[in-house]
């Protein structure tokens, strides 16, 4: 009994209201509001950094309605451009959406905290990999915020993206 006791308990991660009394409060339509530029790294499932890469985003909200034109420039020159189409559901809760976004992302914030799950269209060799995305981003200061995301396929830990953003 105590041995299943500490499985499920060791299965349970971190929940966003875990977060809920942790300042600054982290408000995606005040942070994500403006230029943004981000720094990041990309590992693998030994931990071996595979791409450094930095992204300039330009954002900006209409109301509940916000987008976050992302484009990255990676460490061997080549380029990509994200553009994320944002909606503030009210109570802390935001749904994406994006065209290498397979369905529409989830979001959750409370205090400092934000989750956010979607499944990204990853090319890979020629091939196209939907692979699960499960980001946690932590405000620091009106300025700076961190990123820890756990990319995934059927379960398996691919890899993690590890990003500091700084709000211009």
């Amino acid at each position: 009994m105590v041995l299943t006791l500490l499985v499920l308990t060791g299965c349970a991660g971190p929940k966003v209201q875990d977060y809920a009394s942790e300042t600054p409060t982290l408000d995606l339509r005040t942070y994500f509001n403006g230029p943004v530029r981000a720094q990041g790294i990309f590992t693998d499932r030994q931990g071996k950094v595979v791409k450094r890469f930095v992204v300039d985003i330009q954002c900006q909200w209409n109301g509940t309605q916000g987008t976050l034109d992302e484009r990255f420039t990676y460490s061997d020159g080549s380029t990509q451009r994200r553009i994320w189409r944002l909606t503030d559901l009210g109570g802390g809760r935001y749904e994406g959406r994006a065209d290498d976004v397979v369905g529409t992302a989830q979001g959750h914030s409370a205090g400092n905290a934000l989750q956010w799950s979607y499944t990204l269209a990853l090319p890979v060799d020629g091939r196209v990999w939907h692979v699960n995305f499960e980001d946690w981003m932590y405000l620091i200061d009106e300025r700076t915020m961190l990123n820890k995301a756990v990319m995934s396929k059927f379960g398996i830990q691919l890899g993690e993206v590890t990003l500091s953003f700084t709000k211009l």
